[in-house]
């Protein structure tokens, strides 16, 4: 395996999201999970999260998948990451699971930025959505509407039907 730059903070962010979320008292409390889908470190462009929504949003009890494409250019260029649970959001697309945060945009991506820190960014999002700029117009629209009660009823549906937690 040959060591580049993108392998080498890959491999370095890996070993930052195990330490953390095995320490019992990770930061980020509702970041599940975030791993390669290589588990032998071999391929680190495919990446998993998987992410709880916060207990007091619209999403609450919702586990959420996601994934994340790193590109050859990482991290002088963004993840393409997609929700694969189905969730009812203005900044995510109902069909693809592409999301419209900027930080996952070419022209606002850092390299200070990490993966674990782009699911946290995505995890604000939930609470925070940017009706302006939406993948999904109904969902932007009852936000822009200010019919909250419909928005959170329908996100609700969306949690039960996809996104609880298996027993």
């Amino acid at each position: 395996m040959a060591t580049t730059p993108n392998l080498k903070r890959l491999l370095k962010e890996h070993q930052s999201v195990q330490r953390d979320l095995g320490s019992g008292a990770p930061s980020n409390p509702d970041l599940l999970e975030l791993r390669p889908y290589d588990s032998d470190l071999e391929d680190l462009s495919e990446w998993t999260a998987c992410i709880r929504a916060p207990t007091h949003g619209a999403y609450q009890g919702g586990i959420f998948n996601l994934t994340l494409t790193i590109p050859p250019s990482y991290p002088t260029k963004p993840p393409i990451v997609k929700f694969q649970t189905p969730i009812f959001h203005p900044n995510v697309h109902f069909k693809t699971g592409e999301i419209c945060l900027d930080v996952l945009s070419t022209n606002s991506w850092t390299p200070a930025w990490t993966l674990s820190a782009v699911c946290t960014a995505i995890l604000a999002l939930l609470d925070a959505p940017e009706p302006d700029s939406p993948l999904n117009v109904d969902a932007a629209n009852l936000v822009r509407s200010a019919d909250t009660r419909a928005y959170r009823s329908v996100c609700a549906m969306f949690v039960r039907l996809h996104a609880l937690p298996s027993d």
